[in-house]
């Protein structure tokens, strides 16, 4: 297994994290709102965690995943809508939001997470950055990443659970980068091997 140091995704994230971290200092914003978007297995979610780490305005940052709130294998739209409506609508008008995590295996709604307005706010997804939440965001990222790299990635992370689904997610998120054109909203593009 190579180090880290030699592991051409892991350099390229940390590359991109520091970058993101400028672009949010430079906003000399309290509470920045940051959309992250890609295909499944992209790498959005390390670059997320990388992020929060790295968050650069005083206080901590909340980090959402869409994958807690997508209602099911056929929500990629609906886990956007709802991230629009309980979190990025309130967030923008100074109001506490309030999301629902979705449970996989119940297949329902579960408990409730509340979102400050007075912090930073990620939230991570495919499907997130499209032109009804752009304007709620002071940075949005498009990860780039080859089909093939990122089935690789997103299999060996989920195996048997996301094997059967790959297919049916990857049709939504061709519709949604067809239709709201994710890579042209974004203010940084991150290309991850």
């Amino acid at each position: 297994m190579p180090s880290r140091s030699d592991d051409p995704v892991a350099a390229a994230l940390e590359h991109a994290a520091t970058l993101i971290a400028q672009d949010i200092r430079s906003l000399a914003a309290a509470n920045p709102v940051v959309l992250i978007d890609g295909g499944s297995g992209a790498g959005k979610s390390s670059l997320a965690a990388r992020l929060v780490r790295r968050w650069p305005v005083l206080g901590h940052v909340q980090l959402v995943a869409l994958d807690s709130i997508y209602p099911g294998w056929d929500g990629l739209d609906q886990g956007a809508e709802r991230a629009l409506e309980w979190i990025l609508r309130p967030h923008g008008r100074g109001y506490l939001g309030t999301w629902r995590r979705w449970d996989w295996e119940a297949e329902t709604e579960a408990e409730s997470h509340a979102v400050d307005p007075a912090l930073g706010v990620i939230v991570e997804g495919s499907g997130i950055l499209r032109p009804s939440t752009a304007g709620l965001a002071d940075v949005r990222i498009w990860v780039e990443s080859t089909e093939e790299s990122r089935k690789r990635r997103a299999l060996a992370r989920d195996g048997d659970t996301y094997r059967p689904h790959w297919d049916r997610w990857a049709a939504q998120e061709r519709r949604h980068i067809d239709r709201d054109d994710p890579r042209a909203l974004a203010t940084r593009i991150v290309e991850i091997p």
